[in-house]
């Protein structure tokens, strides 16, 4: 089979097809006959090695995948051969940037019915993100506020669909570009960052400050002004501490996805439901996943791009 893999840290020019064994399940697992994977920007901070995550070289990318059961291993239930699936993979483990990946069974569920099935692998981490920062670390409930700065990104967008869901109010920041985006998926109230100041835009007092955003870390620190007495920070940027302000008992945390099945299969229930949108941007052969790492690392690679292989 066709995967694409890098045998050590580096740049983008790391990254080598290859023609590679077929993996076999091990107990507990299941091979998948991959429909897609999807390109996350930690995937770039993984093949540079960046990030404290212990993979085993050489590695596969693409811990984001969809498609369907190949073959199962020993003692998995629930589980059969020519299920359709979606799952967020444990990213010290080989992904998905291949013709067929092994995965833990309980990394995978059902997928959604209502969009095909390659552009469900655009789905799992960055709802996950966004479900864990507003309500797990957030504890965002209905009638509270919450301000969402970058929200123009995808998981910013998934932030304003769940928040609203659950009845809160949101503020989002986003560019010109994305305002449209950021609208339509439901954003109260928007302040354009290029043409306005946060400081003076937002007037009243937010329940949850979620940051999805490069800021520098002083600007960072000062956007805590704006959150109630007792509220929260909460932050996706693993890079730099999330600043709160122990004085008025704003409290800080910052979020990297972690797995969660139960949640996943919630997620999707969502999408089916219509209560949120799975947003694809491109769809890109496995052939190109090198050049759109190299197009990351020049800068970044905006929306959600799906790798499909041969």
């Amino acid at each position: 089979m066709k995967a694409v893999r890098y045998h050590e840290v580096g740049g983008p020019e790391v990254l080598r097809i290859e023609e590679i064994d077929v993996p076999t399940p091990s107990a507990g697992q299941v091979r998948l006959r991959v429909a897609a994977s999807a390109f996350n920007a930690a995937d770039n901070g993984m093949r540079q090695g960046l990030l404290p995550i212990p993979v085993v070289l050489p590695h596969v990318p693409g811990y984001d995948v969809s498609g369907t059961v190949d073959a199962l291993g020993e003692a998995v239930e629930g589980l059969s051969v020519g299920d359709r699936v979606v799952g967020f993979l444990p990213m010290d483990r080989d992904g998905g940037a291949a013709d067929y990946v092994v995965v833990p069974a309980e990394a995978v569920v059902a997928t959604p019915t209502s969009v095909p099935l390659a552009d469900a692998a655009a789905l799992p981490s960055v709802a996950l993100t966004a479900w864990q920062a507003l309500f797990d670390e957030g504890r965002l409930e209905a009638g509270q506020t919450v301000l969402v700065v970058g929200a123009g990104g995808v998981v910013g967008k998934y932030a304003i669909q769940l928040a609203k869901r659950v009845g809160a109010h949101v503020v989002a920041t986003a560019s010109p570009r994305s305002l449209e985006a950021v609208r339509t998926a439901g954003a109260d109230e928007i302040v354009d960052h290029t043409r306005s100041d946060l400081l003076t835009a937002v007037t009243a007092p937010v329940d949850v400050l979620l940051n999805l955003a490069p800021l520098e870390a002083e600007r960072f620190a000062a956007l805590v002004v704006l959150v109630r007495d007792g509220g929260r920070v909460v932050s996706t940027t693993a890079y730099m501490a999330t600043p709160g302000d122990e004085a008025r008992g704003v409290s800080a945390s910052t979020v990297f996805v972690r797995p969660n099945r139960a949640r996943l299969a919630e997620i999707v229930s969502l999408v089916d439901s219509g209560a949120l949108i799975v947003e694809v941007s491109r769809r890109i052969p496995l052939g190109e996943l090198p050049a759109l790492h190299a197009e990351a690392a020049a800068g970044s690679v905006a929306g959600k791009v799906v790798v499909l292989p041969a």
